[in-house]
């Protein structure tokens, strides 16, 4: 599916010159100045990760727990997928393809929810069209997963793989010393687009613990090596601090945690569990220069299944400043953002997690998922 926005993509050249801004710190005269080589010449993903920041989230130790037997499970699918991520890209879509379509059959409850989701927010549909589309989204998630173990561990295989739009929406906010707040979703290539965002600018991590602590520690660690910092969703002292010291930190709002901390807001026109904690946490930071807040969005252009000889390719959206944010009216806000978000999701559907029970909180007491 094409965009819906007038979007106009810039072909990814660290050489380029950035957009105009009125000041330019250090950091980002540095990165400009790199730029004589031509598009053949790029840096790599890791080379250029290197020239936003060298600092990086401390890792967790290990623990003599993780070798229980309880834990073999985990143990026994990484030694059977992560040698995996040494073939060419082309064989590993073929390979995730196949996983997700194993999935698709095997996870009966995650197919139902996913089906559910799509006959409420797209109502328009035939069933079969939702059959399909539910199909591409499971195939999406498991091509996902050898698109974040390369993100980790082989970021290289993506040199040369991406656009960029809006870059200067960020740039222009930070020559004004301002944070950044980039408000994202829960994408299928979620570890992998976060990975490409840092090769135009650091970026810290809001993230939720695992609740297996093995995996926890995993993908934890495997992410130390991408952001600067992680975040726990819990920690807004820790959020609040970042704010104040100027940094992007991404979040992504667009799950049902229930109305503790959120308010009912239209999400595909179904009236659904909305975090206020977005309008909060642009409060925070410094109080005479608030921070800047705009989506990031990032997806897949072209098909799992690649040609020989081709490579994937990736897009990556940065919103102008949403002007006006927050209000005083806090389901005002929520709305607002819901609407945004979707926006960006309708250009491929697919990529979205819809296998999450994105309505499950329902005051009026509709149970959607049984």
């Amino acid at each position: 599916m094409k965009p819906t926005q007038n979007h106009k993509p810039q072909m990814f050249d660290p050489t380029a010159k950035m957009p105009p801004v009125d000041t330019a710190s250090n950091a980002d005269a540095n990165l400009r100045h790199q730029s004589t080589v031509t598009l053949e010449g790029m840096p790599k993903v890791s080379e250029l990760q290197k020239l936003q920041s060298d600092n990086r989230t401390a890792r967790k130790p290990f623990q003599w727990q993780f070798l229980l037997p309880q834990y073999w499970g985990i143990w026994l699918g990484v030694a059977l997928i992560l040698p995996l991520i040494y073939l060419p890209l082309r064989y590993q879509f073929k390979i995730g393809h196949f996983l997700g379509k194993l999935l698709f059959g095997l996870i009966k409850s995650r197919r139902a929810d996913t089906l559910t989701n799509l006959s409420l927010a797209f109502p328009e549909l035939s069933e079969d069209q939702r059959l399909e589309m539910a199909e591409k989204i499971f195939i999406n998630a498991g091509v996902g997963v050898f698109e974040s173990l390369c993100a980790w561990y082989r970021p290289d295989v993506f040199t040369r793989c991406v656009t960029v739009s809006g870059l200067h929406h960020v740039k222009n906010a930070q020559s004004q010393g301002k944070a950044v707040i980039l408000l994202g979703i829960h994408s299928t290539l979620l570890d992998l687009g976060g990975r490409l965002t840092t090769m135009f600018t650091p970026l810290d991590v809001v993230y939720r613990p695992q609740n297996n602590a093995l995996l926890d520690w995993f993908i934890f660690n495997a992410r130390s090596k991408v952001y600067s910092d992680q975040i726990s969703h819990r920690d807004m002292r820790h959020f609040a601090k970042n704010l104040k010291d100027n940094h992007v930190v991404w979040i992504t709002p667009d799950q049902d945690f229930g109305l503790k901390q959120g308010v009912m807001a239209d999400f595909f026109g179904v009236p659904a569990a909305t975090l206020t904690a977005p309008r909060r946490m642009a409060k925070l930071g410094n109080k005479a220069n608030p921070p800047a807040v705009m989506i990031l969005h990032f997806y897949r252009e072209t098909p799992d299944e690649m040609p020989k000889g081709r490579k994937p390719h990736y897009h990556i959206i940065f919103s102008p400043i949403i002007d006006n944010y927050p209000t005083e009216d806090e389901l005002a806000d929520a709305k607002r953002i819901n609407q945004l978000l979707e926006n960006y999701i309708r250009i491929d559907p697919t990529q979205y997690m819809w296998f999450h029970r994105r309505y499950k909180t329902q005051p009026t007491g509709i149970r959607y998922y049984r």
